[in-house]
């Protein structure tokens, strides 16, 4: 059995779950703002946003971003330790990817709603 508060377990057994509906106590309140806190600088939110449209490797994130490879290294190591990206070995590159989904719409909406401020777009749902 899971560790996690019942109310946060998926409904189908096996199947993960879009929204987790919990009371955020504590440590799970300080686990989301280590998120937000890693989110909150503009070249590693930029890197996130090229990862979610799908795994790259530090040179084509470099390229996509304009950095200095040695900066997109940077973070990407703090990247991968705060656990929001994984990687994976192709030979002698390495590819990295976001942890998961929830990361994908966290980093599309924040975006998105960053451009709603800026243009002015009327807010929504």
């Amino acid at each position: 059995m899971s560790s996690r508060p019942s109310s946060a377990l998926n409904t189908v057994p096996g199947e993960p779950s879009l929204a987790h509906p919990v009371t955020p106590g504590p440590e799970l309140l300080e686990t989301a703002a280590g998120t937000l806190r890693m989110l909150a600088e503009p070249t590693r939110l930029h890197l996130l946003w090229q990862l979610s449209t799908g795994p790259k490797t530090v040179t084509e994130l470099a390229d996509a971003s304009g950095a200095p490879r040695t900066v997109v290294s940077q973070h990407l190591a703090k990247l991968r330790l705060s656990g929001l990206v994984d990687t994976r070995k192709d030979g002698r590159h390495v590819i990295y990817s976001l942890h998961d989904g929830h990361l994908v719409r966290l980093i599309r909406e924040t975006i998105n709603h960053a451009d709603h401020l800026i243009t002015g777009e009327p807010a929504h749902d």
